[in-house]
Protein backbone atom coordinates (compact mmCIF):
# COMPACT_ATOMS: atom_id res chain seq x y z
CA UNK A 1 0.00 0.00 0.00
CA UNK A 2 1.28 3.43 -0.86
CA UNK A 3 2.17 5.93 1.85
CA UNK A 4 0.00 8.53 0.12
CA UNK A 5 -3.11 6.39 0.68
CA UNK A 6 -2.13 5.44 4.22
CA UNK A 7 -2.22 8.97 5.64
CA UNK A 8 -5.87 9.73 4.70
CA UNK A 9 -6.86 6.27 5.92
CA UNK A 10 -5.08 6.86 9.25
CA UNK A 11 -6.74 10.27 9.56
CA UNK A 12 -10.16 8.72 8.91
CA UNK A 13 -9.45 6.01 11.52
CA UNK A 14 -8.47 8.72 14.02
CA UNK A 15 -11.73 10.59 13.41
CA UNK A 16 -13.72 7.37 13.85
CA UNK A 17 -11.84 6.67 17.08
CA UNK A 18 -12.54 10.16 18.44
CA UNK A 19 -16.25 9.88 17.58
CA UNK A 20 -16.43 6.44 19.19
CA UNK A 21 -14.77 7.64 22.39
CA UNK A 22 -17.08 10.66 22.56
CA UNK A 23 -20.14 8.50 22.00
CA UNK A 24 -19.08 5.99 24.64
CA UNK A 25 -18.42 8.80 27.12
CA UNK A 26 -21.88 10.25 26.54
CA UNK A 27 -23.40 6.79 26.87
CA UNK A 28 -21.56 6.21 30.13
CA UNK A 29 -22.71 9.58 31.48
CA UNK A 30 -26.32 8.76 30.59
CA UNK A 31 -25.99 5.34 32.22
CA UNK A 32 -24.68 6.91 35.42
CA UNK A 33 -27.51 9.46 35.38
CA UNK A 34 -30.11 6.68 35.06
CA UNK A 35 -28.39 4.67 37.79
CA UNK A 36 -28.43 7.66 40.14
CA UNK A 37 -32.08 8.36 39.32
CA UNK A 38 -33.05 4.77 40.07
CA UNK A 39 -31.09 4.85 43.31
CA UNK A 40 -32.88 8.02 44.43
CA UNK A 41 -36.25 6.47 43.53
CA UNK A 42 -35.33 3.38 45.55
CA UNK A 43 -34.41 5.51 48.56
CA UNK A 44 -37.69 7.41 48.28
CA UNK A 45 -39.61 4.14 48.02
CA UNK A 46 -37.87 2.77 51.13
CA UNK A 47 -38.65 5.97 53.05
CA UNK A 48 -42.31 5.79 52.03
CA UNK A 49 -42.51 2.11 53.00
CA UNK A 50 -41.13 2.90 56.46
CA UNK A 51 -43.69 5.67 56.83
CA UNK A 52 -46.49 3.31 55.84
CA UNK A 53 -45.25 0.61 58.22
CA UNK A 54 -45.16 3.14 61.08
CA UNK A 55 -48.67 4.29 60.23
CA UNK A 56 -49.88 0.68 60.11
CA UNK A 57 -48.37 0.00 63.55
CA UNK A 58 -50.01 3.13 64.93
CA UNK A 59 -53.41 2.04 63.54
CA UNK A 60 -52.92 -1.47 64.98
CA UNK A 61 -52.09 -0.05 68.42
CA UNK A 62 -55.12 2.25 68.49
CA UNK A 63 -57.28 -0.58 67.16
CA UNK A 64 -60.96 -0.45 66.19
Amino acid sequence: METGALIPLAFFALVVLIVAITTLTKLHDKEMEVHQSLHLEELEHNRRMKELEAELERVKRNGP
